[in-house]
């Protein structure tokens, strides 16, 4: 495999203190060569032949002489030390221009270069380019729990993993955090080959991996884009490879996906939904609709779950599982329920004080601090009583930073804020859970309670998960009732509350109003019952 590419000049580049030393020393040598043999030839004469004694003036000039050649010497060496010192300073500097200084993989701008070049040879050969993005899907919770030193380890560990599952031609570069881009040659009828390589990468990179003594486990998705169909330059082949890596992450991650022009289409209508998000959030565009909770015992409405509906001006409605996602990845989803938070306040504030509202908690959520200080102004601001709101937080939430979630939980709870552990039964450790935090209620997931009647599977769960709110005294909802005859089922296994179509679809608000007018659940309105009484009686008396 190819990386970052080194040169060396010979040999080193003159500079001019180096030519002055240099000619200081040859003067001298000169010098001593000439000076040297007349006071030799004079001290032989006196010596031998009786002759006058040598100048001392010669004598002088010659250990003068002797002392520029010893100082232009060690000039020389000097300069020369200085000019190598230089010259591997400037490779060094030239290499870490070229790659990546962790992993030793080429930078982007090499990559670009290196490829381009790849690509040119590619074309005059009849052969086609593919390019990979390689995304590691969990080396953010790595960072955070082990530092980021173990992050280091584990990226030269990646690399590693990458080196051996390429071919030794190919290209491989890092873009910085954990983001990996590698380019091969391949025959164009025979992508089959790009395939293996590209389930190698990702069946190695599913395995466990040793980083300073612990094992981690991470996975990646790949996307992938190839020359003779998506791009014909290396920078359009990344922007396809990347759309395509998104794609396979969105699908389920630990896989890997070629692009298609379709791939490109829905991150067009992506991007216009997240700027139409960023519109309709502060506008009030995206209103809350309630969803009715029953009690099964009683038949009475207790309360009602506040979801999220989006009617755009252009596109008409847009569901939930649409947007939500969405306002997610582009960090609006605070903004975003917090809106819907303060409308559903504003409307329920004049409704019967035993009526509560549930709002669900994102897992993007939960890793503001300040989470509770927010929701708990939004109520004093509307002027909502505490006791009244449930929040719903899924399990999958917990799992990110369960200390963080337990500080916002108990900041909740603090005010008279009711907790329920959502999807109970899809997350990772539900016992762990209801012993970690002071949970108030659970709620079955609808996927359990839709399939009642057809797996018994499934009702065999919903009757453990009821069994086990008792032995908790937590009371347990059930959503998804679709049917009166599986609230009558729910309630016969000892289920307190239901929610779902078997007592109408999510109203919007004013169709809300209407219907607790109607029921006598609107503070500073009669109870339905009583005005017919009294307006029977009234007319009695005016018949009579």
């Amino acid at each position: 495999m190819t990386g970052a590419e080194t040169t060396s000049e010979s040999p080193l580049p003159a500079t001019r203190k180096e030519l002055l030393a240099g000619a200081i020393s040859v003067a001298s040598i000169l010098l001593f060569v000439g000076i040297g043999s007349s006071v030799l030839s004079g001290l032989l004469a006196w010596e031998f032949d009786g002759g006058a004694p040598v100048d001392e003036s010669l004598v002088f000039a010659l250990l003068l002489n002797i002392a520029l050649i010893l100082f232009g010497w060690r000039r020389h060496r000097a300069l020369y030390a200085e000019v190598r010192v230089r010259a591997a300073a400037e490779e060094r500097a030239r290499t870490l221009a070229a790659c990546d200084p962790l992993t030793g993989f080429l930078n982007r701008r090499s990559l670009s270069e290196q490829g381009t070049k790849m690509l040119a040879e590619a074309i005059r050969t009849d052969r086609a380019v593919a390019l990979m993005i390689l995304d590691l899907d969990h080396f953010k919770t790595v960072n955070d729990m082990h530092g980021h030193s173990a992050g280091d380890t584990l990226l030269r560990a990646v690399a590693a993993e990458v080196t051996a599952a390429l071919p030794a031609d190919a290209l491989a570069a890092r873009f910085g955090g954990d983001e990996f881009a590698c380019v091969l040659t391949f025959d164009p009828t025979q992508p089959a080959t790009v395939d293996r390589i590209a389930e190698l990468l990702v069946r190695r990179l599913a395995q466990p991996i040793e980083a300073e003594g612990f094992r981690c486990h991470i996975g990646c998705s790949v996307g992938i884009a190839r020359s003779d169909f998506d791009g014909t330059t290396i920078d359009s082949l990344m922007r396809a490879a990347d759309i395509a890596m998104y794609s396979a992450k969105n699908a389920g991650r630990d896989q890997f996906a070629w692009f298609d022009r379709s791939m490109e289409r829905a991150l067009h209508d992506r991007n216009d939904l997240e700027s139409g998000l960023r519109i309709a959030i502060p506008a009030g565009q995206i209103v809350p609709v309630f969803e009715q909770q029953v009690d099964l015992t009683t038949g009475k409405l207790t309360g009602f779950e506040v979801l999220a509906r989006w009617n755009h001006p252009k596109l008409g409605n847009i569901p939930p599982d649409r947007f939500i996602p969405i306002a997610e990845e582009a960090g609006l989803i605070g903004d975003l329920s917090l809106s819907i938070m303060r409308q559903a306040f504003t409307a329920a504030r004049d409704w019967d004080p035993s009526l509560s509202l549930s709002v669900n908690i994102s897992p993007w959520q939960l890793r503001d601090a300040w989470l509770a200080q927010k929701i708990i102004k939004a109520m004093v601001e509307t002027g909502f009583a505490a006791t009244r709101l449930e929040v719903e937080i899924t399990e999958s939430a917990l799992f990110e930073n369960l200390p963080l979630a337990q500080s916002i939980i108990g900041s909740l709870k603090n005010q008279g804020v009711n907790v329920a552990l959502d999807d109970f039964g899809t997350g990772y450790s539900s016992l762990a859970h209801l012993r970690a935090l002071p949970f108030d209620r659970i709620k079955i997931d609808k996927s359990f309670v839709l399939s009642m009647h057809d797996s018994a599977d499934s009702a065999a769960i919903v009757n453990a998960i009821i069994g086990l709110g008792h032995s908790l005294a937590l009371p347990i909802t059930a959503e998804g009732v679709e049917t009166l005859q599986l609230a009558e089922r729910l309630a016969a296994l000892g289920c307190s509350k239901a929610q779902g179509w078997a007592y109408g679809k999510p109203t919007h608000v004013p169709e809300t109003r209407r219907m607790l007018g109607a029921r006598g659940l609107l503070r500073g309105m009669p109870d339905p019952d009583l005005a017919t009484g009294l307006a029977t009686l009234t007319s009695r008396r005016w018949v009579g």
